[in-house]
């Protein structure tokens, strides 16, 4: 069985059941553990291929959106004080209002802001919606494109049949055969089987290491990787750490996706019980065993590969340790 560890004093206390899969640019499976085919919904982990109308539209240009909005609309971020003054800022620039967005309030994911909130006597709106950038940059198209931005939000909304279309268009699923949802939002989400779904970061990376309209995306996540998540975040810190080696991006119930650029290789990572702890320490172990970080950049990243356990005294009582190896095409254990 693959899966997370969790072990106190000696003995493993519980386990986190992971599915990994990697494939090449052709959807061929190169490597993986668990079960390739499991449907999975990418939830935010969708977020760069739904920023893709941005630069094909001619959006960016045509409302001088810079690469840190534009990786703000790939984030699910803190909510922190730069996030919140990008999101204002993309709507500022496109003539949108904050009422427009159609994202819950939510307090921020960040606890200094959220502090920072309560201080101040001041309740979360949806500006600090961990999804407000993808948000302004749907309203974004909409207005872009002509479309009446009041309810983007809504399953039948052109700007949602775009984002459906770009799924399909990386995943290479069949319409058909592409669940959606409604994601913790308010807008659709989808679900595929998980090879697929590493096939879509497969073929994002290879159109961006050949300088298609996937490399703006990349360049800017890479470039500004704390507007994707923010303080303390695996994504951000793997993107700091390892460059333009490899975009990374979180989804919900745990989710996560790679690119690697120069490989043109993608990686799906689910957590059966959908646990963040789990996940961010099965995608460090993953980016190790594939080489694409190394033993150094590894331990640089040891509090997301293998975090520890801390009571309430804040002692060390245990740690989340990786239990499976990720065999790649007949080579043995990579790394």
């Amino acid at each position: 069985m693959s899966t997370i560890e969790v072990v106190r004093g000696g003995i493993v206390e519980s386990r986190h059941q992971v599915h990994v899969v990697v494939v090449d640019g052709s959807g061929t499976i190169l490597g993986s553990v668990g079960d390739a085919n499991r449907y999975t919904y990418y939830r935010s982990a969708a977020k760069p291929i739904q920023a893709l109308p941005l630069v094909e539209e001619g959006v960016l240009d045509a409302f001088g959106l810079t690469s840190e909005e534009l990786s703000l609309c790939c984030a699910s971020h803190e909510g922190e004080d730069v996030h919140v003054d990008c999101a204002r800022s993309i709507l500022s620039k496109v003539g949108a209002d904050e009422s427009l967005l159609r994202c819950g309030a939510q307090i921020p994911f960040s606890p200094e802001a959220a502090r920072k909130l309560s201080e101040a006597k001041e309740q979360p709106s949806r500006i600090h919606n961990n999804c407000s950038g993808k948000h302004a940059g749907m309203i974004a198209l909409a207005i872009a494109m002509g479309w009446d931005p009041i309810d983007y939000h809504r399953a039948d909304h052109p700007v949602q049949q775009r984002m459906l279309e770009e799924v399909i268009r990386f995943s290479e699923v069949s319409a058909g055969r592409v669940a959606t949802g409604v994601d913790g939002c308010g807008v659709l989400c989808f679900a595929v089987p998980l090879r697929d779904m590493a096939r879509s970061f497969a073929g994002f990376a290879v159109q961006s290491d050949r300088g298609d309209a996937a490399h703006r995306i990349v360049d800017a996540m890479t470039s500004a990787p704390f507007m994707v998540g923010g303080t303390g975040r695996t994504c951000t810190e793997v993107m700091e750490i390892a460059g333009d080696r490899v975009f990374v991006k979180l989804g919900a119930e745990g989710v996560y996706v790679a690119g690697l650029r120069r490989l043109g290789l993608g990686v799906a990572i689910k957590v059966e019980d959908g646990g963040r702890r789990a996940v961010e320490a099965a995608l460090v172990h993953t980016l190790q065993s594939l080489g694409v970080i190394t033993d150094g950049e590894s331990h640089s990243l040891r509090r997301h590969g293998r975090p520890v356990l801390r009571n309430t005294r804040n002692e060390i009582v245990g740690q989340l340790r990786p239990s499976f190896d990720l065999t790649m095409a007949g080579l043995g254990p990579s790394g």
